[in-house]
């Protein structure tokens, strides 16, 4: 029988405490920032000035996160402040402006600060969801590139590109629920504009910052629909994983059925991941604690409200 040799038995043990200081590296009370928006004109819930929907902080609340409201009208310290804090940002859907209004400069300061960061190996994930991934076209684009599409409250299946098996979003997700996010019109689209598939190719900046993971179509134009940044821990869906499981208005594009929900799952899952490889933390927990969605209450909205709840900030 043989015998690993000293060097050999050497090797392996650098190689388990190198795991080992990997796993301890993950950061397991991750706290994610939601940014919130200029409230919906006709609000007649609204208070204050903006507002997050609380089936974002749900969403990654049922992933084993935490979050924190991003307010808008806030200086740059302040934000600086907040993303030195904070393990992610997620970027909500929405209706506002995406170039004039404060929630796309508050978006612009952020995309910035997380470049600089990821650039120094300072692991900081963004996720943009439907508007979201709409403000983030326009940031890398430095341009509008959207383009109107039949999209609103209509639900897809998700027409996949070679790279998305590989993908980080998408590589962790059993088999049968990709065959289900195939072929099952599960993925739940709220928008009246696009970043059509044509536009995306036209534009250098954008395919040589992103990479296509799906595509959709209107029946006439075909827009992307999914895609990850190529060198940094970005990430965008056109389309809503969080609806299936916290939004409950009656209109056609609502899917809650397992597969839609467990897709609702995952992708929270995944994003709360990339959060935990990030270390920033709040110079005390009493400041954290104050940071916290928890001291903010949200307001339920109506059966037939597009958002269920809200939480609105001054």
């Amino acid at each position: 029988m043989c015998r690993p040799t000293a060097a050999l038995c050497a090797a392996l043990c650098a190689a388990h405490l190198c795991a080992a200081a990997r796993i301890q590296l993950l950061n397991h009370r991750p706290v994610i920032g939601v940014l919130a928006q200029e409230n919906l004109p006709g609000d007649q819930f609204a208070r204050g000035s903006s507002y997050i929907a609380a089936s974002y902080v749900k969403y990654l609340e049922g992933a084993g996160a935490r979050v924190v409201p991003i307010r808008i009208n806030r200086t740059e310290e302040e934000y600086a402040n907040i993303f030195n804090s904070i393990n992610g940002l997620l970027l909500p859907g929405g209706d506002v402006d995406l170039q004039k209004s404060q929630f796309s400069r508050a978006a612009r300061i952020f995309y910035r600060l997380a470049l600089k960061a990821n650039d120094g190996g300072d692991h900081f994930p963004i996720w943009g969801t439907c508007q979201g991934f709409q403000q983030l076209s326009v940031i890398t684009a430095h341009k509008n590139l959207l383009t109107l599409t039949d999209t609103k409250a209509v639900a897809l299946p998700l027409t996949l590109t070679p790279a998305a098996l590989s993908s980080r979003v998408f590589r962790g997700f059993p088999k049968d629920l990709l065959q289900s996010l195939i072929e099952k019109n599960i993925t739940s689209n709220f928008h009246s504009w696009s970043l059509s598939v044509q536009n995306f190719s036209r534009n250098a900046k954008l395919k040589r910052f992103y990479k296509v993971l799906s595509t959709n179509s209107d029946g006439k134009k075909e827009f992307i629909s999914t895609m990850e940044a190529y060198r940094y821990p970005f990430y965008a869906v056109q389309w809503h994983p969080e609806k299936s499981s916290f939004e409950w208005i009656d209109k056609p594009g609502m899917i809650h059925s397992t597969a839609a929900v467990a897709v609702c799952f995952y992708t929270a899952s995944f994003f709360v991941s990339e959060a935990m490889k990030n270390q920033h933390h709040f110079s005390s927990a009493a400041e954290e604690e104050r940071a916290l969605i928890y001291n903010f209450s949200p307001v339920y909205r109506g059966a037939d409200a597009i958002f269920v709840q809200n939480y609105y900030f001054d």
